[in-house]
């Protein structure tokens, strides 16, 4: 069963919440969230980001940023932007994003649960990436961005969920991507038994996006031997029938040696090549190829669309055993320098850009299914890196779990 509580969430005041809440730190780099930041003392990037305050020469990864991190934080609660409730609730988060809508829960989950495997995993994480959430939470005392779950949806659920957001919401602002956020207090002690009631019938929840912050929130757990609110960590619920999952496009910085004429032999073999188009993918086992300033449209052959794992059948896997590893000598994706992940949200001509300004090549994908996430996950299987990207982001600064 999937054990969910309520917390006393540090959040904006309301009419400060379009100018603290910001986009998850991993989205963008330095030089993008300086000037997202700019002549906005309240932008929650001066904590997410820490180094924009800084010397631009400056390692983001040293302990003056972490420092830095901290007094923003710290600053942001003096000047009365940020202040805690006085009794812990569960909250709604909605988010409107063009004609897709998608509404899920803010509560804290347990450390336990993700460590024993009811809360699932599907993905590898990165050391680098790891030790500098669990260096950024150990600063702030806090765990500032959600980890994203999903659920396999109920009817019960829904219905609550839908009776809840009839009242009037604490926050409501629309982002400069147009995206609207809206949040609801859950402060009634009989919903919230309710809701409890009702994710403790669920066997597991999956981890969409946020493998980096929930495996963090463990170690500092550890650390901390549970103390505090270490071993409970923050989480937005959604049901898995209104995710959005875009496509997670690849970017390869050379042919490795060959010419783009062999290249191209050697793909033959492997898909059907049909010229032009403009690398939008509408079904599984179709990728664009983007070379020499031409799109392609890939699709893979009966006999390399298939493997022994479901897994292995996800376009990205297949596209990593028949292609990347043994034609452009990639090996693991994880590490190699020459290799770079796009998300959807960028769109195709981002791919072109990039090939256009040097790149060797790039491949659009079609996005994997959430269907596919969680029955990999329950299988305790692991994706290949980079095989989702979730949409909309949550929103960083909305909702803080102090620890």
């Amino acid at each position: 069963m999937a054990t969910l509580k309520p917390f006393a969430a540090l959040r904006p005041k309301a009419d400060l919440a379009a100018k603290v809440c910001e986009l998850p730190y991993d989205v963008m780099n330095s030089d993008e969230a300086r000037v997202l930041a700019k002549d906005n003392p309240f932008s929650f990037l001066h904590v997410s980001k820490p180094e924009i305050d800084l010397d631009p020469s400056i390692d983001v990864y040293s302990d003056a940023v972490y420092a830095k991190g901290a007094d923003n934080f710290r600053l942001l609660q003096e000047q009365g932007a940020l202040a805690q409730d006085a009794q812990p609730c569960m909250y709604l988060y909605r988010q409107v994003m063009g004609s897709h809508t998608q509404t899920g829960l803010v509560a804290v989950a347990r450390v336990s649960e993700y460590d024993s495997g009811i809360i699932k995993k599907h993905e590898l994480t990165r050391p680098a990436k790891e030790d500098d959430r669990v260096l950024h939470m150990e600063a702030l005392n806090s765990q500032t961005g959600p980890v994203f779950l999903t659920y396999r949806a109920t009817a019960e659920l829904d219905a609550l969920t839908k009776r809840l957001i009839s009242n009037d919401p604490a926050i409501d602002l629309t982002a400069d991507d147009h995206v609207q956020h809206t949040a609801w207090v859950i402060d009634n002690t009989e919903d919230i038994a309710s809701i409890e009631a009702q994710f403790g019938n669920l066997d597991y929840l999956y981890i969409a996006d946020g493998h980096h912050r929930s495996a963090a929130a463990s170690r500092v757990c550890a650390a901390r031997n549970g103390t505090g609110q270490s071993d409970q960590f923050l989480t937005v619920i959604f049901p898995h029938d209104q995710m959005q999952i875009l496509a997670y496009n690849r970017v390869i910085k050379d042919l490795h040696g060959q010419s783009s004429a062999d290249f191209l032999a050697a793909l033959e073999n492997i898909f059907q090549i049909v010229e032009g188009g403009a690398g939008e993918c509408i079904r599984k086992n179709e990728l664009g190829l983007y070379l020499d300033g031409q799109w392609r449209k890939l699709t893979f052959k009966p006999n390399y669309a298939t493997a022994e794992t479901l897994i292995g059948e996800l376009d990205v896997a297949l596209l990593q055993n028949h292609v990347l590893a043994p034609l452009l000598g990639i090996e693991d994706q994880r590490t190699s320098d020459r290799l770079d992940f796009i998300g959807g949200i960028r769109g195709t001509a981002e791919l072109k850009r990039l090939v256009d300004a040097g790149a060797g090549c790039a491949f659009s994908m079609f996005p994997t299914s959430i269907e596919d996430l969680m029955a990999i996950a329950d299988a305790d299987g692991l994706m290949p890196p980079k095989s989702t990207w979730f949409e909309p982001k949550l929103r960083d600064g909305l909702f803080c779990h102090m620890i």
